[in-house]
């Protein structure tokens, strides 16, 4: 009798030698995932590390996996904690539907409070960014530095071509029901800079099935058909010590100009997912910055190995 007729399998000595490939499952909670209830939402998080508390606040469409190797790179001198904002990865959506950027803000401060977190450092790539600086305008007292990597929050800045596809009204219903794995993949290219080869099989996988968790799909058409409030004219109030790091080629850049005393670097071909893209160079200018700070804006030492 062959091995295979006795075990009901395929034989292993062809197999040898080769790499068996296992699809990861982004849709499922991890080992190293945490969870806490804020006001009636559980939000999904991740937090390694020991020192001053750094948050990193991912963009739309996105999620907690994005800051995967600056958190790496910052959790030997920080508390690195990474949520999934509301809507978007493993916390889902919000049963009220409001994803204007000031109720992130607060969910954001919230999030903090439930875990003990008083003052600390906010870092946030587009709309994380966004949300950072507006955490730095409703609660200065929190935010000890800001760092803002390709943040959005200018009314001129371009919409990318996803977010204006989700607008329309004819397409919305059809968006709920189903988001194709070809749109997600085509989202992310437009979203890199131009020689970057970032954007493979895993990286698809993992927005593609996050995105099409229970109710993620319709969290993400309410999000992208929300009127946000437009508070550009207060960034020059933002009081709080600011690093800019944003990408040439990146457009609605205007905080190195409106906030005072920020400092500006510019990443010379970076897209706009700048954390993945290059999370060396911006965990590097992110610590450096944070170091310059005065003693006494540090937050006290915390976190967790």
């Amino acid at each position: 009798m062959s091995e295979r007729k006795r075990n009901g399998s395929e034989p292993l000595g062809p197999y040898i030698g080769y790499t068996v490939s296992i699809m990861m499952i982004w849709s499922e909670p991890q080992a190293d995932s945490q969870f806490a209830t804020v006001d009636g939402l559980r939000v999904h998080y991740k937090r390694a590390g020991r020192g001053p508390a750094l948050v990193l606040l991912h963009g739309s469409a996105s999620s907690l996996h994005h800051f995967e190797r600056m958190a790496a790179f910052l959790s030997g001198s920080y508390d690195v904690i990474r949520p999934d904002l509301p809507g978007w990865g493993l916390t889902g959506p919000r049963a009220d539907r409001d994803y204007r950027v000031p109720t992130y803000a607060d969910a954001v401060a919230r999030f903090l409070e439930v875990l003990g977190v008083r003052r600390y450092f906010a870092v946030g790539n587009s709309l994380g960014g966004n949300i950072a600086w507006n955490l730095a305008l409703s609660r200065p007292e929190r935010v000890a530095g800001l760092a803002l990597v390709n943040a959005t929050g200018y009314p001129e800045k371009s919409v990318p071509a996803g977010l204006r596809l989700a607008r329309n009204p004819l397409l919305r219903p059809l968006l709920r029901r189903v988001m194709p794995r070809s749109a997600v993949e085509r989202n992310l290219r437009s979203a890199v800079g131009p020689h970057s080869g970032l954007v493979d099989e895993e990286m698809v996988d993992r927005a593609y099935q996050l995105m099409n968790r229970p109710e993620n799909r319709s969290a993400f058409i309410d999000f992208v058909n929300t009127d946000q409030p437009d508070r550009s004219a207060e960034i020059p109030r933002i009081a709080v010590p600011t690093l800019v790091l944003r990408s040439a080629g990146i457009d609605g850049q205007h905080f190195a100009r409106d906030i005072p005393g920020a400092r500006e670097l510019v990443h010379p071909d970076g897209g706009h997912l700048l954390p993945e893209e290059d999370p060396q160079w911006v965990a590097s200018a992110v610590a450096a910055f944070l170091q310059t700070l005065p003693a006494s804006d540090q937050p006290p030492q915390g976190g967790r190995q």
